[in-house]
């Protein structure tokens, strides 16, 4: 049973979740039960509480005796060292400001932090942000890129999952000026799962089978967050279109990229490969194999491949994660790892569900 043994002493990390009814919520309870430095002491839901884990979540039977309690902050400081909040956006930044007061680290999977621009994130968020001063000290948790900052953060904005994708398949071309920036293109499309647990007509399984649809053309969420990872690579500010779709699958992301080289004789599978090569959860595949949302799903790894297209001048990059592990809550689990020094792929040796 979880709820392993821990006192104030412990070598164990004492660790809660702050809203666990949901899809991320559920994988972050999956994966944490299971790891050997870490005890869950507190799991939160105003709307479930007092009701056990294990009738909500029928996969933790025999493996949990906890119950989900209202949130409280003080409960929170009491009894846990690391916090993840794993709610919808909006939500983590109203309990923030007391949690960062006391001796509490936290991993937020929401997009409340990961927007540096404020008034940006109020624009595409419909709302004034309730704890902008602690904005610029959350650390962007992609740790293949901020790895470093990641180690030291006291509080963690986990990356959001379209952004993950785009970012590490743009990544090696940006941070060597290979690119034009003006034009690059990401045609982005996701499992069901990545829509959420909430009942929408849209989301029914009539609606979704057998169908494929984009869907916030306009402009998405993920946008800003992407176009800002990208910035920062590139050193200068790049120009994405982003065109989001819904698969009629349950979990995995695929997100074909799209870019014009400034020089096409460059070896682009040397690049990634070696960009890579010390990356537990990037694979890069042999030039010509293409990557499959199958290979990637229930663990924290994206798949990645290159191609170059002589005909057009091109450069298409394919890239696969599992939208709820690398794309959520295994990549916040990764990032804890990195927070504790301890090692990277800890608790998430996973090989792909298959079929």
């Amino acid at each position: 049973m979880s709820g392993k043994v821990v006192t104030k002493n412990s070598d164990l990390i004492r660790v809660g979740v702050i809203g666990a009814t949901g899809y991320t919520g559920s994988e972050l309870l999956r994966l944490l039960l299971r790891h050997p430095q870490v005890a869950l002491t507190v799991v939160t839901s105003r709307a479930e509480a007092g009701v056990a884990l294990s009738d909500y979540w029928p996969n933790l039977r025999g493996e949990c005796d906890l119950s989900f309690t209202a949130p409280s902050a003080a409960e929170l400081t009491a009894a846990c060292d690391l916090v993840f909040f794993a709610t919808p956006h909006a939500v983590s930044m109203h309990m923030m400001r007391e949690l960062m007061a006391m001796d509490v680290r936290v991993i937020d999977l929401s997009a409340d932090f990961r927007l540096q621009d404020i008034p940006q994130w109020e624009a595409w968020y419909g709302e004034a942000h309730a704890c902008p001063e602690l904005v610029e000290q959350a650390v962007y948790g992609l740790p293949e890129v901020n790895r470093e900052h990641i180690r030291d953060a006291k509080l963690l904005a986990c990356p959001g999952c379209y952004p993950t994708s785009v970012q590490l398949g743009f990544l090696p071309l940006l941070e060597n000026n290979l690119i034009h920036t003006d034009s690059l293109i990401a045609n982005s499309a996701s499992g069901v799962s990545g829509a959420g647990r909430q009942a929408k007509v849209a989301n029914l399984f009539s609606e979704m089978s057998d169908n494929f649809k984009a869907y916030a053309v306009a402009g998405h969420r993920h946008l800003p967050e992407i176009e800002q990872g990208l910035s920062a690579a590139a050193g200068t500010e790049v120009n994405l279109t982003f065109v989001p779709h819904l698969l009629p699958i349950i979990r995995g992301i695929h997100s074909t990229l799209y870019c014009k080289p400034k020089d096409m004789n460059v070896n682009f599978q040397a690049l990634f490969e070696q960009r890579f090569a010390n990356e537990p959860f990037v694979d890069v595949l042999p030039a010509g194999v293409y990557p499959e949302t199958r290979s990637v799903k229930g663990t924290n790894h994206c798949r990645i491949s290159v191609q170059p297209i002589e005909s057009s001048g091109m450069l298409a990059i394919l890239v696969v994660e599992d939208n709820l592990l690398k794309g959520a809550a295994g990549q916040a689990v990764q990032a804890m790892n990195i927070m504790y020094q301890w090692q990277e792929t800890l608790g998430l040796r996973d090989i792909a569900l298959m079929p």
